[in-house]
């Protein structure tokens, strides 16, 4: 079990940042001896995970197969992929499907705007959930007990970050309250986003749907007025396409026959 929790710290290593590594970068990201990330990262290398040029280590594609796994027996990407082509083309904007874990919101969906943003956001992207508009909608889905240990550290990324506990709360709150959440320029400067729930067949909150834009295109109440009704139409389409998969996959052999 360590062994495992190891060999993937050395993959963890490895991100947008940091795409070649050392094996003593690799060694001090992990916290690892030299030795023993020398041992993971051959092995890895033989798995064809890692490979190596000259002295620095570099991840292979093999590695996407990890992730197609978890994609493949998640539904709700595969349901939800006709539904969010249809509302970023009539909306004009990037449209996203997210996840929990953690601390963080996980990209399992997304279509991208044409139109530029400093954001590299992909399927499997992850992001602070305090600081997002699918994160805030995930977390006021939580029982009041469970969101603080979600939260992790309020670490301020734009002047307009919320990074005070209780008024974040408070903000979860009303999110709770009014069934949607906009974030404007909180992670990131120019970019505003807003986010609605989807829900299972015993109506729990599973993922969020979210459209993003450049703030200065329009005010935030504009594009709140302009965007909410149409992301409530399709998050309410993939609600039920995730509820009819459920209720087929649990129908009996030879039910209707």
């Amino acid at each position: 079990v360590q062994s495992l929790d190891r060999g993937l710290a050395v993959i963890r290593a490895f991100d947008a940042d940091h795409q070649r590594l050392t094996l003593s970068e690799v060694a001090d990201r992990t916290g690892l001896t030299r030795a023993a990330a020398r041992r993971f990262l051959h092995t890895l290398r033989g798995l064809g995970y890692v490979s190596l040029e000259g002295r620095q280590f570099f991840l292979r594609p093999r590695l996407l197969e990890l992730g197609y796994s978890y994609l493949s027996t998640l539904s709700i990407p595969q349901l939800a992929a006709p539904h969010i082509e249809q509302l970023a083309c009539v909306a004009g904007e990037s449209v996203s499907i997210s996840v929990l874990d953690g601390s963080d919101v996980v990209y399992v969906a997304r279509i991208a705007s044409r139109r530029i943003m400093s954001v590299d956001l992909s399927v499997g992207t992850r992001l602070p959930a305090y600081v997002t508009s699918m994160g805030r909608v995930l977390l006021a889905a939580l029982p009041s007990s469970e969101v603080d240990q979600h939260l992790g550290d309020l670490v301020r990324r734009t002047e307009r970050t919320l990074t005070d506990r209780a008024r974040l709360l408070a903000e979860l709150q009303k999110v709770r309250e009014q069934g949607w959440a906009v974030v404007d320029e909180e992670l990131e400067d120019g970019l505003r986003s807003l986010a609605v729930p989807v829900h299972d067949s015993l109506d729990q909150v599973v993922a969020a749907l979210n459209i993003s834009t450049v703030a200065p295109r329009a005010a935030v109440e504009t594009f709140v007025a302009e965007q909410l009704a149409r992301l409530l139409k399709t998050a309410a389409a993939i609600s039920a396409a995730v509820q009819e998969q459920t209720r087929v996959t649990a129908r009996p052999a030879g039910f209707g026959l």
